[in-house]
């Protein structure tokens, strides 16, 4: 029987059994005890599925992994310490030194600056392109050693909603799998392995979790694309992995299994960043109240959009639900139920009546987070997004004098009456 979203988000990923506890316990170990060495030997070749070593694997991390899988509706997950250690170890899975990358201008500014700097110091290129390109543009932006395209569904923060149909086919006609980042909508908004999307990635730390207690990122495979069409573009996959006694990951474990088996098998035992069981524990606390926590984001989010677009003091309001928003019919397509509770928007007087706007909130808290049951704000040309040179804030979508405004679960009248008193202090 297929589930509802809102039933997987409460029971996926843990089926207890006779007298086994209900909720996902913590198995806070590093390490299994076995009887013979022949049988670690098996685990450590893949021979075998099992644990040895929670810096590679752990019950409760896999638990909470599969029920994220199962509510994107993907074959396989792997959770990551950071939602930026996701995101880099999903491009740099089939990614890497002599490689090229095509990703959306407008992302989170961290990723924005993993692609640009950081990545390509190990050698990997990446082209920007903007999400309302044309199709030319997009195809223009490929070249013979791309391995992926990257996007986020709603941009942070500039709100941006990328149309995965279109980005998905473009990165299929030149054979290579596109990665959406889904944090804003979460798979109760939208999940987009069902328009396309090959892989599919998390900030954890945001409204999965929701209550600003845990870090944590997550990747999941859609299981769909096919890397041994391609087998030449991704020769990790498809070719013997020498490290692991020449296993073919293609081979071993299928299209289904093989994305995330190698990201777990190589990256994850070179690099190390695992979640902490502690931390999956409570992102799996988070997920279960998921489906009613961002029907009222959402809600909150469009109401005080509506305020803001209609008070004189505010020079601009951008949130994809608010009806003549630049990305009003791509949300509709794609979020037909709510965008989320980030809404972005200028003060009439530019930085300096950002600054006080913001001093003078009550319930919104200034902070470097965003979805969150708690009413936060931060202006990014100064935070998150201050690596940017002003051509790359532009081409993120983000001015000088943008707040980006993350709508908790609280009553929307009084964010809004938070909201009006602040904006009564700008002269």
């Amino acid at each position: 029987m297929s589930e509802r979203i809102g039933t997987t988000c409460v029971q996926g990923g843990w089926r207890p059994g006779d007298g086994e506890p209900r909720q996902v316990p913590i198995y806070q170990n590093t390490t299994w005890k076995y009887d013979t060495s022949e049988h670690m030997g098996r685990l450590f070749d893949l021979e075998e599925s099992g644990y040895f070593y929670t810096r590679l694997a752990n019950p409760t991390n896999d638990a909470v992994a599969a029920k994220i899988a199962e509510l994107e509706g993907g074959t396989a997950a792997m959770l990551t310490s950071s939602g930026q250690a996701a995101n880099f170890f999903a491009v740099f899975n089939i990614a890497g030194a002599g490689d090229h990358v095509v990703a959306s201008s407008a992302i989170y500014g961290g990723t924005y600056n993993l692609l640009a700097h950081t990545m390509r110091r190990m050698g990997l290129e990446c082209t920007f392109v903007d999400p309302h390109c044309t199709d030319e543009e997009l195809a223009a932006a490929f070249r013979p050693n791309t391995k992926c395209v990257f996007g986020e569904t709603i941009a942070n923060p500039a709100l941006s909603v990328l149309d995965i149909e279109r980005f998905a086919a473009a990165a299929h006609a030149h054979g290579v799998p596109l990665i959406v980042d889904n944090t804003f909508p979460t798979p109760v908004l939208c999940r987009p392995i069902e328009w396309g999307a090959d892989i599919v990635t998390h900030s954890t730390t945001k409204y999965m979790d929701g209550h600003g207690a845990s870090v944590g990122g997550v990747i999941v495979d859609s299981g769909r694309f096919d890397w041994t069409a391609h087998a030449d573009k991704f020769p990790g996959l498809t070719e013997p992995d020498e490290s692991y006694h020449g296993v073919v990951y293609t081979e071993r474990f299928g299209l289904q299994g093989a994305y995330i088996t190698k990201a777990t098998a190589q990256l994850m035992r070179d690099l190390g960043s695992i979640q902490s069981p502690q931390n999956a524990f409570l992102i799996n606390l988070g997920l279960e109240s998921l489906h009613l926590r961002m029907a009222r984001h959402a809600a909150n989010g469009r109401a005080v959009a509506e305020h803001l677009a209609a008070h004189p003091k505010v020079a601009w309001v951008r949130h994809p639900s608010l009806a003549g928003d630049a990305e009003f019919e791509l949300a509709a397509k794609y979020l037909p139920d709510g965008s989320c509770g980030v809404v972005s928007f200028g003060v009439a007087g530019g930085r300096a009546a950002a600054e006080t706007f913001m001093k003078n909130l009550r319930l919104a808290q200034i902070a470097t987070h965003v979805a969150d049951a708690r009413t936060c704000v931060l202006h990014p040309a100064n935070a998150t997004h201050r690596q940017m040179n002003d051509a790359e804030l532009e081409a993120a979508g983000i001015s000088a004098d943008l707040i980006r405004l993350s709508c908790g679960i609280e009553d929307a009248a009084d964010l809004i009456a938070d909201i009006g008193q602040a904006l009564a202090a700008v002269e």
